[in-house]
């Protein structure tokens, strides 16, 4: 038999329990940390793959931000904005209208340069009062889905248009026409590639001789060799990407996207796998798997030795071995 002091407690300790139950049905469960595996240089075994925020509405374009906070900076492609996230993990918007902003990349003056997909351009965006179009078309024809983007040294710009492809809002695009493009330091617009099926993430080889070129839908990263005016040489496959197989559709794709080099001139890539890591050979180096496929990646941190990935809506970070390359901004 229940005592009266008893009787009394129940609906305190009922109110209580369904509170408890409440809570952990109400709110959403954060996803566990995972590890990294042993990648000799990159990652030590069992490093935390920390993760970061989840619901950002696109996920694009790391880059480290200028300003020497060690923060990094991502596009969120359908929110229009561009989000900053600070070396303790906090998020907050960097800035807004960013004309669908995807890639990213900062020279040394602080200016940040994008590639543009609501109105199809490449310039610079920030900061206000600087913003600047460098190159909206190609021999009077507009680019159709600008990707990603590289400076070298010499002021001029590497980047890709990935064409369009069919979607529920638009299941009949144009005759897609992706390409790879460099606007020289004088304005001038050179079209390098069109015979890639969907180039995506871009980068340069830290002595600057090699460009590489992201292919979605193929097996290899492709590399060039650039010569002095910034025109590139025969196509020749770099890297074999450990993320190639068949898609929730069927097709092959390896899901490759978004690239970046350590201080080694190590090649990263965000794929289907996770972010592939290669030496300056195309050698496999190793695969850090994430919960999420990764879209693109970034070194940041006031070292650079801290490694962010976005993709799906979501962030991560992994402490690294060694830092990413100084001599740009990604």
């Amino acid at each position: 038999m229940f005592t009266p002091t008893l009787n009394k407690l129940l609906p305190i300790i009922g109110a209580a329990i369904f509170a408890v139950s409440f809570q952990t049905h109400a709110e959403p469960a954060i996803p566990e940390d995972t590890f990294a595996p042993a990648i000799s240089g990159v990652t030590a075994g069992g490093t935390p793959i920390h993760f970061i925020k989840d619901g950002f509405d696109g996920t694009e374009g790391p880059v480290a931000a200028a300003d020497g906070s060690g923060s990094v900076l991502f596009t969120e492609t359908k929110a229009n904005r561009i989000t900053r996230i600070a070396p303790d993990d906090s998020t907050s918007t960097f800035l807004e209208n960013s004309n669908g902003a995807n890639g990213l990349a900062f020279n040394g003056n602080g200016e940040l340069f994008a590639v543009q997909t609501l109105k199809t351009k490449v310039g610079i965006i920030y900061p206000p009062g600087k913003e600047k179009v460098l190159s909206e078309n190609f021999e009077g024809t507009a680019y159709q889905r600008p990707n990603d983007l590289v400076l070298a040294k010499n002021g001029g710009i590497y980047f890709t248009d990935s064409g369009t492809r069919p979607s529920k809002d638009n299941p009949n695009p144009p005759a897609s026409t992706p390409g790879v493009y460099y606007i020289a330091a004088d304005g001038s617009v050179k079209r390098l590639a069109n015979d890639i099926k969907r180039p995506n993430g871009i980068q340069l080889s830290t002595d600057e001789k090699v460009l590489y070129v992201a292919n979605t839908d193929g097996e290899y990263i492709l590399a060039y060799d650039v010569a002095a005016d910034g025109s590139i040489g025969t196509k020749r496959n770099f890297a074999k990407l450990a993320g190639w197989g068949k898609t929730e559709t069927g097709d092959l794709a390896s899901g490759a996207d978004g690239l970046a080099v350590d201080a080694k001139g190590r090649l990263y890539v965000a794929s289907s796998a996770g972010i592939e890591v290669f030496s300056d050979k195309g050698d496999a180096l190793g695969v850090i798997p994430l919960p999420k496929k990764p879209q693109n990646i970034a070194f940041a941190g006031k070292d650079k030795k801290t490694l962010y990935a976005v993709g799906r809506g979501a962030a991560y970070r992994v402490n690294v071995l060694t830092p990413g390359f100084e001599g740009r901004s990604k």
